[in-house]
């Protein structure tokens, strides 16, 4: 299974974009999509983990870290195997490499895409 993300790129504090991902290869059905964030830079660096940001179950049930709920919305289309975050009042500490992250059914193997950066600057 690869994930694919697209939709990053620079924006203004306040300002608004949507990520997408989408899940392609041999796949029997995708359970949950997340989306994580990492400071871009040192990715290595100790404290610069991925960042949780938000998931959504293959129903539809979402949920999100403190730091972005009510900015941001995750959805996804099952059919499409896709997963999307629409982002909104966007600030400067949300700049970051953005990745998707899903979990497949029945091999219970979890996936990630390579990511997408967001910058957001004036």
């Amino acid at each position: 299974v690869q994930l694919v993300e697209s939709g990053g790129g620079l924006v203004q504090p306040g300002g608004s974009l949507t990520l997408s991902c989408v899940a392609s290869g041999t796949i029997f059905k995708i359970k949950s999509m997340r989306w994580y964030r990492q400071a871009p830079g040192n990715e290595r660096e100790p404290g610069n983990e991925r960042e949780f940001v938000a998931a959504i179950t293959s129903f539809g049930t979402p949920n999100y870290a403190d730091s972005v709920k009510g900015r941001f919305t995750i959805s996804r289309d099952n059919a499409e195997n896709a997963v999307y975050l629409e982002m909104k009042n966007l600030r400067l500490e949300d700049t970051a490499i953005y990745y998707c992250n899903a979990d497949h059914y029945p091999d219970d193997m979890e996936y990630w895409g390579k990511g997408t950066l967001v910058t957001v600057s004036s």
